[in-house]
């Protein structure tokens, strides 16, 4: 900048220094990908699936802060992929209508979920929008109530290999199978979130987590026909607070050990949770005759129960085809499990099931301040073990049977 005066030079970088500004601004500020301007049509019949592919293909092609949004109406979506990895450091998906999917089975083609995101890293999901996975339509198809080897029907959203998501605001209703999967996926937090569907749809767990770790469930309201919350092989260092649950089948670690090479359950902790009307409270469950595996570090700690059929159920010969068949029994080793101030009613006389395997025992056990009531007046309920070590301290209402 030789012949130009010291004034003319600041002049100059000042200037650059607001080009590169407004540069990175642009850069790095939200853009909007409104399924509209794609061709979506919300009148609840057009399929929509096409703009709903080009609107987050553009979105994960946009290095600033894209927000893919689906605005108000009805939006009909043939099963679909939300493929990463996305050029931006942060993908917004802001859900303000109804996202509906096909009542005909066979457009999913074998396919396992109906929305999948797959490979993304920091995603969120949010708004006050609704998935309606209309399930009342394939339910009478599903086989996996009647036999063990089945076909499960699509779940309606999965995170596969997601790393740093979030979903929160949104409300999920009638899905053909889970309603939120998480497999293969890390750091995942789900809160605010609303799901349901009848007490007597089968499969439709509300939240599936499988081989997936640090993930955090809080401050939502769950009522289904299978389990509020089913925590799979795999998993990891996950927290479940402030939920409410009803109906459904509680909080459940497992089924366990119904596959070759499961890993390992490590580390969960579930505090200041309701549940109310569930066939269970909080319950661990394991097959019989199972490969090796275990379940360790499990904490269940500061719950209400309302009403409740198996108030707290460790159940290792889980047969839900009917009576169990005489089999070699469980391998999958429970360890290390506190049940810490469950209070409540019981709607069964046996309030606490300790059902461990002869070869396997669960150990480190502990019961401490139980306070569960039958729910009629006048009766007292009761605890029944087998093949449990561990300890029993404080108010135990049932008196503790080992």
């Amino acid at each position: 900048m030789k012949g130009f005066s010291l004034r003319s030079r600041k002049i100059f970088v000042f200037g650059l220094w607001i080009l590169l500004s407004m540069n990175e601004f642009m850069l790095f500020s939200a853009k909007v990908f409104n399924v509209k301007n794609f061709g979506a049509v919300g009148d609840g019949n057009t399929d929509s699936t096409k703009a709903f592919e080009i609107a987050w293909k553009k979105a994960c092609r946009n290095r600033g802060k894209p927000r893919v949004v689906i605005p108000e109406g009805v939006f009909l979506i043939r099963p679909l992929v939300l493929r990463g990895p996305c050029k931006s450091h942060k993908m917004l998906v802001h859900v303000e209508g109804v996202v509906k999917a096909p009542i005909n089975i066979t457009v999913f083609k074998n396919k396992k979920e109906w929305i999948l995101f797959q490979h993304v890293e920091r995603v969120i999901v949010s708004g006050f929008g609704k998935f309606d996975g209309r399930g009342a339509f394939a339910w009478p198809l599903n086989q996996c109530t009647k036999q063990k080897h089945c076909n499960f029907l699509p779940s309606s959203i999965k995170f596969n290999y997601v790393t740093n998501g979030t979903i929160q605001g949104i409300s999920s209703v009638n899905s053909k199978s889970f309603h939120l999967s998480i497999h293969n996926s890390m750091h995942i937090k789900l809160h605010d979130i609303k799901i349901s569907a009848p007490e007597d749809s089968p499969n439709t767990d509300g939240i599936h987590i499988t081989d997936s770790s640090n993930i955090t469930i809080t401050s939502s309201i769950i009522g289904t026909g299978d389990d509020c919350i089913s925590i799979g092989p795999g998993s990891r260092r996950v927290l479940i607070s402030g939920v409410f649950c009803g109906p459904g089948h509680g909080i459940s670690v497992g089924s366990l050990g119904r596959y070759e090479n499961e890993r390992d359950v490590v580390g969960l902790r579930v505090r200041n949770c309701t549940l109310t009307g569930t066939r269970n409270g909080v319950r661990v469950k394991t097959w019989p005759a199972s490969p090796k595996s275990s379940a360790s570090h499990l904490v269940f700690e500061d719950i209400l129960m309302n009403n409740v059929h198996n108030p707290i159920f460790i159940d290792q010969n889980y047969s839900p085809y009917g009576p169990p068949k005489k089999q070699r029994p469980s391998e999958v080793q429970i360890r290390k499990v506190r049940f810490h101030k469950i209070r409540g009613t019981s709607s069964s006389k046996v309030a606490v099931r300790l059902m461990c395997s002869k070869a396997v025992p669960c150990q480190d056990v502990e019961l401490s301040d139980i306070d569960l009531r039958y729910y009629e007046q006048g009766q007292n309920t009761l605890a029944s073990c087998a093949n449990v070590h561990g300890v029993s301290k404080g108010l135990l209402k049932p008196p503790p049977c080992f």
